[in-house]
């Protein structure tokens, strides 16, 4: 009796132990089982033709920019512009004072009104040697004076006529130094060359300045260009008319240029020539960072993806691939040339692999994706 209750218990605990068993197996797997996400949209990687592509870099600038400059010594009096206004032509920035240039202006119309004075007078001279001159050659004729005393008056009235000549020569001379003291006194006036924008501006209020030294810069906003730096190497191959894909980093912009200008010249220091592309995007301004990428060559195999699809942490590059398992797995990545909207893969992926272009934001390593038609699942 005792033996089979043995025996029952043992029964009993072994059916037990296989129901806790199944149990255990049944949660794990549940527990093990991935996460499923929708949404994502993917792109199959294809290997294509590449063209061989130059790529350089430049710097934006106006194409017609303006240095204002003082044009005569003095100190900065006035200033009625800083950096990122903009102007008008002609408009007054600022002003510099000079007593000199102002002493010289003084002195010129003080010489003006004393040439034109010393010209009446001369005038006066003259008509009054005209009329005794008139006088006494009426006397000559009617022989009730000598020929010396006629003689002597005709001299005065000669030298009364070359003294109007010299104050009339005087006189235009004294004006034309007065008009040259004006000029130089109106170079106390600071104002815009052109229309534009205030870029910098590198003298303050009480600075002492002197001719030639650079008061501020004058952007003309509607005319930008991207400046690049061309290696020698590349100067038979870059010529005005060249397509070029050009990104603005600071924009986050691409679009497609033409090259309008090639300087002729190089750079002794950098070995580089500069190509000129006419910019009409909107937001850049002068100094900023800019990309130019040029065919230049022959086409080669590679894989290009969007630059979407491409995300760093750290300084690991990586792309979310998705196997035939439909499970995403992190894929790390070499990333090479930027091609406008695409980025050139060196290596870490190969011709019909699966990756997310849309959706990243849902995408962790180890989701799997919903089963669907299409490539957006």
């Amino acid at each position: 009796m005792c033996r089979r209750y043995t025996i029952s218990i043992l029964l009993a605990l072994s059916l037990l132990t296989g129901l806790v068993a199944c149990s255990s197996d049944k949660g794990k797997h549940q527990m093990t089982s991935p996460s499923v996400v929708t949404g994502l949209t993917l792109a199959q990687v294809k290997v294509v033709d590449l063209p061989d592509n130059l790529e350089v870099v430049g710097t934006v600038r106006a194409r017609t920019s303006a240095l204002v400059s003082a044009r005569i010594p003095g100190t900065v009096s006035l200033l009625h512009v800083r950096e990122g206004d903009r102007v008008k032509k002609g408009q007054l920035l600022g002003a510099l004072e000079s007593r000199e240039n102002l002493a010289q202006a003084t002195g010129a119309i003080a010489a003006v009104d004393e040439a034109r004075r010393g010209l009446e007078e001369a005038q006066s001279r003259k008509k009054l040697a005209d009329s005794t001159y008139l006088r006494f050659k009426k006397l000559y004729d009617e022989e009730a004076l000598t020929r010396q005393e006629f003689e002597t008056r005709q001299t005065e009235r000669d030298l009364a006529s070359q003294a109007v000549s010299r104050a009339e020569s005087r006189l235009v001379q004294v004006k034309e130094a007065a008009k040259a003291a004006g000029t130089m006194a109106d170079y106390t006036r600071i104002v815009a060359p052109i229309s534009g924008v205030i870029i910098s501006r590198q003298a303050d209020l009480g600075a002492t300045v002197f001719p030639g030294q650079p008061l501020m810069t004058i952007d003309d906003e509607g005319s930008y260009q991207l400046e690049l730096a061309i290696p020698e190497s590349n100067l038979k191959t870059v010529r005005p008319g060249t397509p070029v894909q050009v990104r603005i980093d600071a924009t986050d912009s691409s679009f497609s240029g033409i090259i309008s200008e090639v300087v002729p010249t190089s750079d002794a220091a950098s070995r580089t020539f500069v190509a000129k592309v006419p910019l009409s995007a909107k937001g850049v301004r002068s100094g900023m960072f800019g990309r130019g990428s040029i065919a230049v060559g022959t086409s080669t195999k590679g894989v290009l993806v969007p630059r979407s699809s491409v995300f760093e942490r750290g300084a690991l590059t990586s792309v979310w691939a998705v196997g035939a398992d439909e499970i995403i797995r992190m894929r790390l990545v070499k990333s090479g040339r930027i091609r406008g909207d695409h980025v050139e893969i060196i290596s870490g992926l190969a011709d019909g692999d699966r990756i997310v272009t849309a959706g990243m934001e849902k995408a962790a390593d180890g989701l799997r994706l919903q089963a669907a038609s299409g490539e957006k699942r």
